[in-house]
């Protein structure tokens, strides 16, 4: 069974997870965007065993902390979309401006949507989901009806589109043809605040909800 431990790190309050498969052990440390240090101890405490990072885009809260933390684990970096190349190029300059220490990001794979991710015996979809981001990606496990979703929706919102490469028509686009068609009963993790459901968004989100959306 894949599980899921949900830590809050940086000062954008930002949900890194360590998801891992309950049989093998094997996890993948999802959005480490800083205090590396903290997921290494929960992966430790919890005898889980680092087999890669992985990121849902390039934005510093979320992929702040990757290099480091790829040199320290010596597992590789994968994701998000090629498209936010050009935000991982500047994780440095990104960190100076927020006060927040980074190195520049160079993943060792891209993901295109349709890809396989796996994790010990359970394996997760890939979803290309731009908007917040260009290159923007989610993670997505069939079997126990969980998706990561970075900055794409959240408990009652949905990420802003105001950054570079950001286009609001494409994230509700995602949301719509990308997201909703899992299910309505795919229980999420978001890329900050609390975790929630596809249905329960559908009912109450203001920006994504089938009334806001027109879906009957």
């Amino acid at each position: 069974m894949l599980k899921a431990l949900v830590q809050e790190v940086t000062p954008f309050q930002q949900n890194a997870s360590i998801i891992y498969c309950s049989e093998s052990k094997k996890c993948a440390i999802v959005d480490p965007g800083g205090d590396i240090e903290i997921l290494m101890e929960l992966a430790k405490n919890n005898d889980l065993i680092p087999d890669k990072i992985l990121l849902t885009h390039g934005h510093i809260d979320h992929a702040g902390g990757a290099t480091e933390l790829s040199e320290i684990l010596k597992v590789e970096i994968h994701g998000p979309h090629k498209e936010d190349k050009f935000l991982l190029d500047s994780l440095k300059s990104q960190g100076e401006m927020f006060g927040m220490p980074s190195r520049d990001c160079y993943p060792d794979k891209w993901f295109e949507e349709g890809d396989k991710v796996q994790i010990g015996e359970e394996i997760l979809e890939v979803l290309f989901c731009p908007g917040h981001t260009p290159g923007h990606i989610i993670f997505f496990s069939k079997k126990s009806k969980l998706a990561i979703v970075g900055d794409v929706l959240f408990n009652g919102s949905i990420g802003r589109t105001d950054l570079p490469g950001g286009n609001f028509e494409q994230l509700i686009d995602s949301v719509k043809n990308k997201l909703w068609p899992l299910g309505d009963d795919i229980h999420f993790i978001p890329g900050h605040g609390p975790e929630s459901s596809f249905k329960a968004e559908r009912l109450s989100n203001p920006f994504v909800s089938d009334s806001a959306l027109g879906i009957n």
